[in-house]
């Protein structure tokens, strides 16, 4: 399997015109069967605040996207999305198969407080995982980066690849890529940071979508512009690791 990271400068509040970006982005990358393609975090209509406008229903116009983005290319899909939930909203990223089937939804538990996330979506409360083929995937939405505790818990739950997907600020693009090589070291996972690229209303974003091996090691970095990286996820070299160096075996239980 390979993952596929697609960055792109999200048109603002515009999903036909995000729908649209993002087939010809993955179409330009050949994803090949089989293959786990992540699309940026409210990939639809970018970060916005306006919940009432950018969730969908449950099923809505760009979950059946990504039902059908995953049949046409016989991949996996991994993208973001607004919905709405009873009187409420949440940000979400769904995880679909190559014939269209749901396999995993999890909601952004931890709300960007600085930008008032909280106060328009409301937060998850669990940490998810899904198989995609003979891999186990954990999806965490940007600053969910910043808490290493959701990405320990999804360690425990057998995930091999943590995938992040974002909108997250130039100005902090430093941390991105710190935060994202942590994330693989300390749980020996694959992890594969995908972000948008350009400027929305409220910030600029560099790009620099990353894909790290389960020791550190940066396997494919994107620049600032629109495009695809891809690496290769090898799973036996990845569960020969752990055993041969426990450091997963070895975490205390007792410890908050």
């Amino acid at each position: 399997m390979y993952i596929i990271c697609i960055q792109f400068d999200l048109v603002w509040e515009n999903p036909p015109a995000n729908h649209a970006l993002a087939d010809a982005l993955v179409a330009s990358a050949e994803p090949r069967p089989g293959d786990l393609v992540l699309l940026p975090e409210m990939f639809a209509t970018g970060f916005t605040m306006d919940a009432s406008a950018a969730a969908e229903q449950p099923g809505g116009p760009t979950r059946q996207y990504l039902s059908r983005l995953a049949e046409r290319h016989e991949a996996y899909v991994l993208g973001g999305l607004a919905t709405a939930r009873g009187s409420g909203a949440r940000n979400e990223a769904v995880l679909v198969g190559p014939g269209g089937q749901e396999l995993a939804r999890y909601a952004k538990m931890h709300t960007f407080s600085l930008a008032g996330e909280g106060d328009h979506y409301d937060a998850g409360r669990e940490v998810v995982v899904g198989r995609a083929g003979d891999v186990t995937v954990a999806p965490a939405i940007c600053y969910d980066l910043r808490f290493p505790g959701l990405f320990r818990a999804a360690a425990r739950r057998g995930a091999e690849v943590l995938a992040v997907i974002a909108n997250w600020p130039a100005d902090r693009a430093g941390h991105w890529r710190t935060l994202l090589r942590a994330r693989a070291i300390e749980n020996q996972a694959y992890v594969a940071g995908v972000n948008r690229c350009g400027r929305d209303p409220n910030t600029s974003y560099a790009g620099g979508s990353l894909i790290v091996d389960p020791r550190g090691r940066a396997l494919a970095e994107a620049g600032d512009e629109q495009g695809a990286i891809r690496a290769e996820v090898d799973v036996d070299a990845l569960r020969t690791w752990r055993r041969e160096f426990p450091a997963l075996r070895d975490m205390r239980d007792d410890l908050a």
